[in-house]
């Protein structure tokens, strides 16, 4: 008998710990399905509606969940800053209870985690974690895709993070370990994963068979690796950390000597935007190893399986 996803009822995406190993293999299977047949005739998702909430700015993110909903033959709503307020204007269980009344589903992209929790928690619709400071995992859905694209799901496949332990490197762990794959982290000494996420993961892989290694030595992450994966030292509000930062990362850049410890035919992954010349050279982003632009690609292929699930209209 195939197996296939329980029905949706309020299930909400607030990091991939919320996913079973099943479920993310049959995301990954419906992602895989609709890569190949974008726009399905049916139009699963017509006459609904997904809200955007954004307190940061977006590229990737907003451009993919509208466009995930058009071709699925419903449309978004965009809320900027201003337009909403979160825990300002309005209190966040507030805005979360209105928004349910209108909306069929709801992604929401903060500074603050407990704020996408705190709405979760208030809202009667599937609510999505389209960014956090501490989770990514609409990200870490296309990541494992891609690394599922290009190098199968042997349980082999080893993946090297170089960088900060921060929420791209979180959700990456937790992907990883539900794919039963191995991931090897190198960070500097206080720019570690936290140890929430270092426990989840390991709890995780236990069950799977993945294997999440946790070090500082970049070069021993890399070497015999299938997939090269970096992000940028300083995100979206740690500005004024540039220098110390910098400092602090100087031997974490993935260039073409740290790239050549790894597996002749490894692939090199960014989740974007980049720092090109600090976490990773232009040579390497743009170079042939390099699989980024069909990873934020995948963006879109990912969450339209995610939405379609938890807008209950899997097949």
């Amino acid at each position: 008998m195939t197996a296939t996803l329980a029905p949706a009822r309020v299930r909400h995406f607030v990091s991939l710990g919320d996913l079973t190993a099943e479920e993310l293999e049959l995301l990954m299977r419906d992602a895989t399905g609709l890569k190949r047949d974008p726009i399905p005739a049916d139009a699963p998702l017509r006459g609904r509606a997904l809200g955007l909430i954004f307190e940061k700015p977006s590229l990737r993110t907003r451009v993919s969940f509208e466009m995930a909903m058009v071709q699925l033959g419903g449309h978004c709503a965009y809320m900027s800053p201003a337009e909403v307020g979160l825990g300002r204007r309005e209190s966040v269980a507030d805005v979360a209870r209105v928004t349910s009344r209108y909306l069929d589903g709801i992604v929401l992209r903060t500074f603050a985690h407990e704020t996408t929790e705190e709405f979760a928690r208030s809202s009667s619709v599937p609510v999505i974690n389209g960014l956090s400071d501490l989770s990514h995992p609409c990200q870490g859905l296309a990541d494992v895709f891609t690394i599922r694209e290009r190098k199968g799901t042997d349980r082999g496949v080893t993946v090297a993070y170089v960088g900060d332990g921060n929420n791209v490197c979180h959700s990456l762990m937790l992907g990883v370990a539900l794919a039963g794959q191995t991931l090897r982290v190198a960070t500097p000494a206080g720019y570690e994963p936290q140890q929430r996420y270092r426990e989840r993961a390991a709890e995780i892989a236990r069950r799977t068979g993945a294997t999440v290694e946790i070090g500082r030595d970049p070069a021993a992450a890399v070497r015999g690796a299938d997939v090269v994966y970096t992000d940028v030292w300083m995100s979206m509000g740690q500005e004024q950390e540039y220098e110390r930062r910098r400092r602090a990362f100087q031997g974490y850049q993935v260039n073409a000597d740290l790239l050549a410890l790894a597996k002749r035919d490894a692939i090199v992954m960014h989740d974007l935007p980049a720092h090109r010349g600090e976490e990773i050279t232009d040579d390497v982003i743009d170079g042939p190893q390099s699989v980024v632009f069909d990873q934020a690609e995948n963006r879109l292929h990912a969450q339209k399986a995610l939405v379609r699930w938890l807008l209950g209209a899997h097949r």
